[in-house]
């Protein structure tokens, strides 16, 4: 082959594959255009039933609300949000399989937690497997063993979350004077954890622990724990439980009775709109944390009295079978999706590594106030309210939707009321 035609071949062959490329090229654009915009898509498995349902159902109806309003506003990095979810059903062993779903089956671009540290734990190593951004909603120290750099919580206990979760709490109780404390909590990790917490809290005030017990999750009947807790006759009478023990143990210290000055601190559930309503005056006295109740001191979280206004009205207008008022998760449930969204758009794409740099570095502005994260993905400060149930007259839901039957102890700056001993209440 001469060199003249050994020319002509390559300017050939390079003429075959420009044109190649070029037919390829025009073939996959308008592909490539529209995988542009298919809508982001967000999954996370949630607890519509079992004991935690209502809080999972008010916390979906909130991040359904997220969804419609970022939307409006274009999307994120200019696509629609899709949520995937999918009932864990308050249960930990539904949780893998689910994420297991949505990440390989789904193709989700994002997940985020279901509602609890019960139902976050059995998630935390598929997301860390996997490398990605991972928000949690309402976890107690879930990333204490992990240290999972792209894990962000959304929980306002501080960057010592077990401890600082029952802060307030304890220096509310200082009123009475204490000498001696009982611990009673269900024997589940999130109840684990805040009594632990607790503990420590309890011990840096000198107090005296004279009963320390765990009960099982499946407990009926409650009144044998409190009598045994009542013969040890404490000053302090300290509560971790979730919504089914919670009610219980309402229930048996309206029937029991008991002399300890204060009553509660990190019971799960009361705070429902079902269970405050099913209660009703036997409610009256317990001193327990919270996130935020309708006091106007509240007003320090900007836009959350509108949006659970909005959340209130669509649970009505849709007849949606969840929690009437919503204080208890919808404003934290909004806020955990705006914090990924708010991210998502400053980084402008989905790089999972990049968006977790940028929450470690940012103050984020949202319905719950300003939000910034510690190394571990906890809070940098600790925000759990303390509040003293009072003035509860009876069954009627319409009066928690008022001030004055949650009032607030501490933190001080937001106080409307003075703590008070747990039978002079009742």
């Amino acid at each position: 082959m001469t060199r003249i035609m050994k020319y002509r071949v390559r300017v050939m062959l390079l003429a075959g594959l420009f044109a190649a490329a070029f037919t390829l090229t025009t073939a996959f654009a308008p592909v490539a255009q529209a995988q542009s915009k298919d809508p982001i898509k967000i999954g996370f498995g949630m607890a519509l039933t079992g004991a935690l349902a209502g809080g999972g159902k008010q916390a979906l109806v909130a991040m359904q609300i997220w969804a419609d309003d970022i939307n409006a506003k274009g999307g994120l990095i200019g696509r629609q949000v899709e949520l995937i979810f999918y009932d864990d059903q308050t249960n930990p062993k539904n949780v893998p399989g689910i994420y297991a779903k949505l990440l390989d089956v789904d193709k989700v671009d994002f997940v985020v937690s279901g509602y609890g540290t019960n139902l976050i734990a059995p998630a935390m190593p598929l997301v860390i497997d996997r490398d990605i951004v991972f928000m949690g909603l309402f976890g107690m120290n879930n990333n204490g063993k992990w240290n999972y750099e792209k894990y962000f919580q959304i929980l306002p206990a501080g960057p010592k979350p077990a401890v600082g979760f029952s802060k307030y709490w304890f220096e509310a109780i200082k009123a009475f004077n204490p000498k001696t404390i009982a611990f009673v909590a269900a024997d589940a990790e999130f109840a684990r954890n805040l009594k632990e917490g607790a503990i420590e809290n309890a011990k840096a005030m000198g107090l005296e622990i004279v009963y320390n017990q765990n009960y099982p999750t499946k407990t009926a009947d409650f009144t044998p724990i409190v009598r045994a807790v009542n013969a040890k006759n404490p000053d302090i009478f300290y509560i971790a439980s979730y919504p089914n023990g919670s009610a219980g143990l309402v229930r048996a210290i309206a029937e029991v009775g008991t002399k300890a000055k204060a009553v509660g601190g990190g019971m799960v559930g009361i705070q429902y709109a079902g269970l405050m309503s099913g209660l009703g005056p036997n409610l009256n006295g317990f001193l327990n944390y919270d996130f935020y109740v309708p006091e106007p001191t509240m007003a320090i979280y900007p836009g959350s009295k509108e949006l659970i206004a909005r959340y209130q009205k669509k649970v009505k207008d849709e007849g949606l079978k969840t929690d009437a008022l919503g204080y208890y998760l919808v404003p934290w449930a909004y806020a955990y999706l705006d914090v990924l969204g708010q991210a998502v758009n400053a980084v402008g794409k989905i790089d999972h590594a990049a968006i977790a740099k940028y929450i470690h570095k940012t103050k984020f502005s949202t319905v719950v106030g300003n939000v910034a994260f510690g190394e571990n993905g906890e809070w940098t400060e600790s925000r759990t309210i303390t509040v003293q149930y009072q003035n509860i007259k009876n069954n009627e839901l319409d009066q928690f939707a008022r001030p004055g039957t949650r009032k607030i102890m501490f933190p001080s700056d937001i106080m409307t009321g003075e703590v008070k001993p747990f039978n002079s209440l009742r």
